[in-house]
């Protein structure tokens, strides 16, 4: 950049900074000239007569500092008369209490029925009530039509099939456990379908022919022993009862599944996994 340049732009930067100046000292000139008053008017209406008077304006000021104040009566207040109920109606505050009192009692009433609903075991069936799960070898035949495992939505149940050759050895495992053991002899098991692990729903594994549970890797046999994960125990199975070839199960009587160990029918993974591998989890 050529010094003739530079000091152009130092000009010109000069220049406007000294308009700014002139422009703010003239406003603020114009400001402080407005509504006030000169030295002459001051003085002017200092000396000035009031009323023809020869008093000026200061003797004014100061006799007005000796006038007494007049005072005035207190005025009367009123009495309170009360509005008439029926001219007046039903006032806004009243109509917000009636409606909060309301919306309260109907939501309060909703909650409750909905937890009555919730805790009641339905007569009429439903989860926690006996459940009809038809005629024991159809059973069985949907459970060997669906690769060995029947899913009862409205029992929220497992059933699988139990081998015959097992119930020796089943026997002394769950002989303690009448309702649960009548099934096996029957040739099958109700299973619950939460993990004991945390309570996730097990689904099956058609590949490995066991139950192997998503959340955190635990794995049952076909059923219900646990075979690996973090599950403390066996799946919890469901009392059922065989009557004139009806199978019930009962989903309001819960069995604790076996301990960690128990094997009774020897089953091993016919395949791949679906979830790890068998001691996974976390």
């Amino acid at each position: 950049m050529s010094t003739g340049l530079v000091i152009a732009i130092v000009i010109i930067a000069a220049v406007v900074f000294g308009a700014i100046v002139v422009l703010t000292t003239a406003r603020s000139t114009d400001v402080r000239g407005t509504g006030a008053l000169s030295r002459e008017t001051r003085s002017r209406d200092r000396k000035a007569s009031i009323g023809g008077a020869t008093s000026t304006g200061r003797e004014v000021e100061a006799s007005a500092k000796g006038t007494e104040l007049v005072k005035v009566a207190p005025a009367e207040v009123a009495p309170f008369v009360a509005p008439d109920p029926e001219a007046l109606g039903v006032t806004r505050r009243m109509f917000f209490n009636r409606s909060a009192v309301t919306l309260m009692g109907a939501s309060l009433g909703a909650f409750g029925a909905a937890v009555l609903g919730f805790l009641w075991k339905g007569a009429e069936g439903g989860f926690g009530s006996k459940i009809n799960a038809g005629k024991i070898d159809d059973v069985i035949q949907q459970i060997r039509s669906n690769k060995g495992f029947l899913y009862l939505a409205e029992a929220r149940a497992w059933v699988t099939e139990y081998p015959k050759g097992a119930l020796g050895k089943g026997k002394a495992v769950y002989g303690n456990q009448a309702p649960v053991f009548t099934g096996m002899q029957s040739g099958i098991v109700a299973l619950y379908q939460k993990c004991p692990h945390l309570g996730c729903r097990v689904p099956e594994c058609k590949s490995s022919q066991w139950f192997e549970c998503p959340c955190h890797g635990s794995q049952y046999n076909r059923v219900g022993e646990k075979k690996g994960g973090p599950a403390p125990r066996g799946m919890d199975r469901f009392a059922v009862s065989i009557s004139n070839g009806q199978l019930t199960i009962d989903t309001g009587s819960v069995f604790a599944g076996p301990a960690i160990g128990v094997n009774t029918t020897g089953q091993e993974a016919e395949g791949p996994h679906c979830i790890g591998s068998t001691g996974g989890g976390h």
